[in-house]
């Protein structure tokens, strides 16, 4: 469709994607706010990026995204185009930068054993068993590992699962070995930077506050002021479609305020939707109360199963959204009066805050992370209260001290188990004293873009014989790029606005960085620590 007899655009779903979208078609082709419609069943727009709370009731983040700035080459670019709220006078991508390169990450604390003992990280722990199977898949075809797990190709080498560097990227990325081996070898290409730096996650670019604040409503604000049509609390439950073998929406049903009706699509409409999120059905908790486990397909997953029932070429939802025990885990957010836990982490792990990443108690049952953010983390955090991020990825194990499993844990419980594993029982009175709320996060649907699953079950962004739909989200099919990244979720939105307008504009590539020779000696020879 050409730019000039466009009518409306219609977004499903209010995620980073959908406000990317927004950003190109506005920027890039001169489309006015009025045309823009973006429908997010829930009361915020941000998805999977997230931050809030205050200091009475605690803070919370459900994740924390974490960009690196050599290989995230269409987020630099889109960011360059919103204004900071706090500093106009820059980008989002200068302040971003400028405040990541003022407080660089170097780790001290990667992991830690059941004794509390800061283990040393500098050799990946690898014998040449686990360096050949690595190197195999490095030059494996995809078509030829469709469908497997990342413990099948290292079925033979059981030893991979038991070196610093499994424990190291499983917990920065949360593969788990039964997570797909395509997207596993994804991000050993994509992040191959990273593999020479795993050890103390130098590569990690920092935003100044949660993704939120830092990201999400500086976008919101920059597309309100040019006049985008927000509609929160709708839910698009289906799409219409003409009855012809392309693929034309016609009309869009969604809920609303207890009422349903249908959006009828022009000639001259587009329609992109999110056809999943992995935050979907994600629960919270509180100091005394666990967070709910709902493992019922949620809202995005019936959409497109709903979808992909009318027409071929929509991918298969089933491959992600059936099983929801393997595709779980829980975070939780503390929130403290004071500095004082912060103080005591501090010199633990010889990192001021915001200068580690994750500390990962290796022999946790629960394969328990702790991150402690350069403080204020949120806009309205006040100076006396400090708050950290944690999560565990196996929450039907029984904790190391409290004897449940972590699904099952109010938050005071989840707290009590990670200090005993800081081994700050006989100040763990002092601490609990001092605690606002620790809020949990339960997420059944968390790393379900990780599945084991065939090349066709994420459709393309635009699929085959679309004249006005593409799709944009963690499940859609981006040749070469990693997924769980806002990367990601920004090159989807600018394949969907540039392919359906008919653009001849260039999409940064996916850099490849794992054709570098500097950069793949740099890898061999850290594997060889």
């Amino acid at each position: 469709m050409k730019k000039e007899a466009l009518e409306n655009v219609y977004f499903v779903g209010g995620g980073l994607a959908s406000l990317a979208g927004a950003t190109y078609l506005i920027r890039d082709f001169g489309i006015k706010g009025e045309q823009i419609h973006i429908l997010e069943s829930l009361p915020i727009l941000g998805g999977s990026n997230d931050g809030a709370g205050d200091a009475v009731n605690g803070f919370i983040c459900r994740g924390g995204r974490m960009l690196n700035e050599e290989t995230y080459e269409n987020t630099w670019e889109l960011l360059s185009t919103i204004p900071s709220l706090d500093r106009p006078e820059m980008s989002l991508c200068e302040e971003i930068l400028a405040f990541d390169h003022e407080n660089p990450t170097h780790a001290n604390a990667r992991l830690i054993d059941k004794n509390g003992e800061i283990l040393d990280v500098m050799s990946m722990g690898f014998d040449m068993a686990d360096r050949m199977a690595l190197g195999k898949l490095m030059i494996a075809p995809e078509e030829k590992i469709q469908m497997l797990k990342i413990s099948d190709w290292f079925a033979k080498t059981p030893h991979f699962f038991e070196t610093n560097f499994w424990y190291m990227w499983q917990t920065t990325f949360a593969f788990q070995k039964w997570s797909s081996l395509i997207e596993f070898k994804r991000y050993m290409q994509r992040m191959v930077f990273e593999f020479s730096r795993i050890q103390t996650l130098e590569g990690v670019t920092r935003t100044p506050y949660n993704q939120y604040d830092s990201i999400i409503h500086p976008m919101k604000v920059y597309l309100e002021e040019k006049g985008v049509d927000f509609s929160l609390k709708c839910t698009v439950t289906d799409l219409e479609f003409a009855d012809h073998d392309g693929i034309t929406v016609t009309g869009i049903q969604y809920k609303a305020a207890e009422k349903e009706g249908v959006i009828k699509l022009g000639e001259n409409d587009i329609c992109i939707a999110t056809n999943g999120s992995m935050t979907d059905n994600a629960t919270l908790g509180s100091f005394k109360e666990p967070a709910p486990f709902v493992p019922e397909t949620p809202l995005s997953g019936t959409f497109w199963r709903n979808i992909a029932a009318k027409k071929q070429g929509l991918g298969n939802p089933e491959s992600f959204f059936g099983n929801p025990a393997e595709t779980n885990w829980e975070s939780f957010t503390v929130t403290m009066k004071g500095n004082d836990l912060l103080k005591k982490i501090e010199k633990y792990a010889r990192n001021k805050p915001g200068s580690g990443a994750l500390m990962t108690f290796k022999e946790s049952s629960w394969l328990m992370s702790i991150v402690v953010a350069k403080q204020p983390h949120f806009k309205n955090q006040p100076e006396d209260v400090t708050i950290f991020w944690g999560y565990g990825l196996y929450t039907d194990k029984l904790g190391d001290y409290v004897k449940k499993p972590m699904k099952d844990c109010t938050g005071e419980e989840i707290l009590i188990e990670l200090l005993h594993h800081l081994h700050m029982e006989e100040e763990m009175d002092e601490i609990m004293g001092s605690v606002i709320n620790v809020i949990p996060c339960m997420m059944p649907y968390i790393i379900s873009m990780f599945q084991p699953r065939a090349i066709k079950d994420r459709p393309e962004v635009v699929p085959a014989g679309s004249t006005n739909f593409a799709m944009i989200s963690q499940f859609v099919e981006i040749p070469e790029d990693m997924v769980f990244t806002e990367e990601f979720s920004i090159r989807a939105a600018r394949i969907a606005v540039y392919t359906l307008l008919e653009s001849s504009r260039k999409i940064n590539p996916v850099t490849p960085h794992h054709y570098d020779v500097r950069t793949l000696l740099k890898a061999l020879n850290t594997s060889f620590r």
